[in-house]
């Protein structure tokens, strides 16, 4: 039955690192979003003048990073397994409050809302 207990932690630990793995390299390219995001904006605001949407876009950016540094915090602690799920846990949230807001910037962006 230990054997058995022990398997599975494994199982789970093998399955919850693949999650932090993923999160990374997409937190990294999210994060390059942001910025060309940034970018964009500037030139668009030379054109039809100022807005807050590279402001939005940035605090999103950060947030990928958070993600980012949470999900590589989760793989460097896989050995103490409570810990790295734990982290990893709010990696995945950040991660996903990161989506939503870089999708709600370009939503109201499209719209001319900011």
């Amino acid at each position: 039955m230990h054997e058995h207990a022990m398997s599975n932690r494994i199982a789970i630990r093998t399955r919850s690192e693949a999650l932090a793995s993923h999160i990374l390299p997409v937190s990294g390219t999210m994060i390059g979003v942001g910025v060309t995001l940034i970018g964009l904006v500037k030139l668009a605001e030379a054109k039809y003048g100022p807005s807050h949407v590279d402001e939005y876009a940035a605090i999103a950016a950060v947030t990928f990073l958070l993600s980012a540094l949470t999900s590589y915090l989760s793989i460097r602690c896989s050995n103490q397994i409570k810990l790295s799920v734990r982290i990893e846990q709010c990696a995945d949230l950040i991660f996903l409050c990161g989506l939503v807001g870089i999708t709600l910037v370009a939503t109201l962006f499209a719209y001319e809302v900011i």
